[in-house]
């Protein structure tokens, strides 16, 4: 369905796409690249941990709340683990939601305020994640391989370089 036209060699933004058309101007999206790129590893993170019902996300989760609950045996307080994630208060309540349902994860009050919460592994939580580790071993190591230990290397700098505080400055103060 094509739109009509007083002159017959006026082209129309709403035909067919074609490859003269650029809306880019030429450049590459780096955020497309890398969302394509982290869909890609989540879906085949998430299918390595699927019989643990399991998803990556929620691995990083709970492998954090061990990590943290070292230095801090009430384990940790949802704001610090929040911001640990680099994501919003809200995210992470949403995200602990059917951990806490599915017994891997308590929210226990702070003893002095009881506004706070600290997330907290069950024994069932501390054993699914042991047992996580080996299948999410294994997708890693996979990953790995196809891609080449330098590659590999070079893939998870970049992200924790543009993950860092310092890219994040660098980005607001480069008008």
């Amino acid at each position: 369905m094509g739109i009509s036209r007083e002159h017959p060699d006026a082209k129309s933004t709403l035909d067919a796409p074609s490859a003269e058309q650029d809306i880019l101007g030429g450049r590459v999206c780096t955020n497309t690249a890398l969302r394509l790129a982290a869909r890609r590893l989540g879906q085949l993170y998430d299918e390595a941990l699927a019989p643990m019902e399991l998803k990556a996300t929620q691995l990083a989760l709970i492998a954090e709340i061990e990590k943290l609950s070292v230095a801090n045996p009430r384990g940790p307080v949802l704001q610090e683990l929040a911001a640990r994630l680099a994501i919003q208060l809200s995210a992470l309540t949403h995200a602990l939601r059917p951990l806490v349902r599915d017994g891997l994860v308590e929210l226990r009050p702070d003893a002095e305020d009881r506004r706070t919460k600290h997330g907290v592994l069950t024994p069932l939580g501390k054993a699914r994640l042991s047992e996580a580790v080996v299948r999410w071993a294994a997708a890693n190591d996979r990953v790995e391989a196809v891609l080449g230990p330098a590659s590999a290397a070079n893939l998870r700098a970049l992200a924790d370089q543009v993950a860092s505080d310092a890219f994040l400055a660098a980005y607001k103060s480069a008008h």
